[in-house]
């Protein structure tokens, strides 16, 4: 959520901004102001009438002690008027909050002022890459690779649970057991916090890192329950309405979890195969950080993730959103894309983020500093890896027609096989 108190004090530079991510937010902004505007006059007014309602009170005590019962009676009328006023100023007061804040809801973080601007993903421009893509060594799919070595079962997945939804059996269930293992280990190596969680999370934690209300339509709901679309949610809201030290920062966090997700806005895109599934594995990374090394620590975490795809030795590349393709709470963001053979392409396998405060606010958490001035952290967080997406890169990158090649990483999980046929 955005501070109220910027949008007014930078107004013009909050709005070309935000401006940049290919929507007209003007209207939206102006709102905002409105609302806060009414809001200070209302509590403006509510308080003026409080302290004449307590100066009135007062004079009943003076009017008692002079037997004054008329009067007395006058103020007290004047005392209950003043109160049913506030009363009714202070329900209009919480229906103003609720507006400002619900509107506040939908508008997304401000852009870095650095961030290239663009439309959509053709203008993320590349920063880096690590191997240049080889040479197709077979003409299958990952998808008629996986199954042509009995790795998964899509028909199997479908008939369980419909589309996209699969199954991995023999080799193919024991490398997602093994690509989580190696991810996590090395994750804590570089000092993150392994975790185990609940894969039902409340509204509350949705609404804290931004997934509601604007994504509502792509969450599962159970109940009053949503299961999770990321482990982001329940790891960033480890310190929802929590006041943490400036000594307990940086907090680093990871978990492998299923995540879930309808791909409401995404009919007809990516339905074969294992890029877009309703149901998912990933190991997460999670930051909570002093504002000052937000963007320091998205370096490292880009790291982190580079550090897991070289291990599985397929080529990959760092591109950095442009304005019209970063996410809702994000104020920068570089995406790892991994190279798929077969589709003559690179396909995004990693997110890693800066929020700055904008999902602290939502959250309500925050930090004392070093002079001891409550401010509210800066979250990051990135995928380190989507498996399932790394899984398919990997065994079309290293299928050669016959056998698959095993990363020297993955061997000691299959008897130091160095090809699975």
């Amino acid at each position: 959520m955005l501070d109220i108190n910027r949008i007014e004090s930078d107004f013009d530079f909050v709005c070309e901004q935000l401006n940049k991510r290919q929507k007209d937010f003007t209207n939206d902004l102006k709102i905002v102001l409105d609302l806060n505007n009414k809001r200070k006059e209302l509590i403006k007014e509510v308080e003026e009438l409080k302290a004449q309602k307590n100066k009135i009170s007062k004079e009943i005590g003076i009017l008692a002690r002079e037997n004054k019962t008329d009067e007395i009676e006058k103020i007290k009328t004047e005392v209950t008027n003043t109160g049913n006023k506030i009363d009714s100023l202070d329900e209009q007061l919480k229906n103003i909050v609720e507006q400002l804040n619900s509107k506040l809801a939908e508008i997304p973080n401000v852009p870095n002022e650095n961030m290239p601007v663009g439309k959509d993903d053709q203008d993320n421009p590349e920063i880096r890459r690590w191997e240049e893509p080889g040479l197709k060594k077979s003409d299958l799919a990952h998808w008629d690779i996986g199954q042509k070595l009995n790795l998964v079962n899509f028909e199997l997945g479908a008939k369980i649970s419909g589309s996209r939804f699969l199954v991995y059996e023999n080799n193919g269930s024991k490398m997602i057991r093994a690509i989580a293992d190696i991810l996590l280990n090395k994750h804590k190596s570089n000092g993150y916090k392994e975790m185990w969680l609940p894969l039902l999370v409340n509204s509350e934690n949705m609404y804290g890192t931004g997934q509601l209300p604007k994504f509502e339509e792509d969450a599962y709901k159970v109940d009053d329950q949503y299961l999770i679309p990321t482990s982001e949610v329940p790891l960033t809201n480890v310190v929802r309405n929590e006041i943490l030290d400036h000594k307990q920062l940086p907090m680093y966090l990871t978990a492998f979890t299923q995540c879930f997700r309808r791909e409401a806005g995404s009919a007809g895109r990516d339905t074969k195969g294992m890029i877009r599934l309703h149901q998912f594995n990933k190991v997460e990374m999670v930051k909570i950080v002093h504002p000052n090394n937000s963007y320091q620590e998205l370096e490292s975490m880009v790291n982190d993730a580079e550090e897991c795809l070289k291990m599985f030795e397929v080529p990959y590349r760092v591109v950095e959103l442009c304005t019209g393709d970063v996410g809702f709470s994000s104020q920068k963001t570089y995406d790892l894309e991994v190279w798929f053979p077969e589709q003559n392409k690179f396909r995004e396998i990693s997110s890693c983020s800066n929020c700055g405060d904008f999902q602290a606010r939502r959250m309500q958490a925050r930090f004392k500093n070093e002079e001891g001035k409550i401010e509210y952290l800066h979250t990051l967080n990135g995928s380190g890896l989507a498996i399932d997406r790394l899984f398919a890169a990997m065994i079309e990158n290293h299928f050669d027609g016959e056998k698959l090649y095993l990363p020297k990483v993955l061997r000691p999980y299959f008897d130091n096989q160095e090809y699975l046929k």
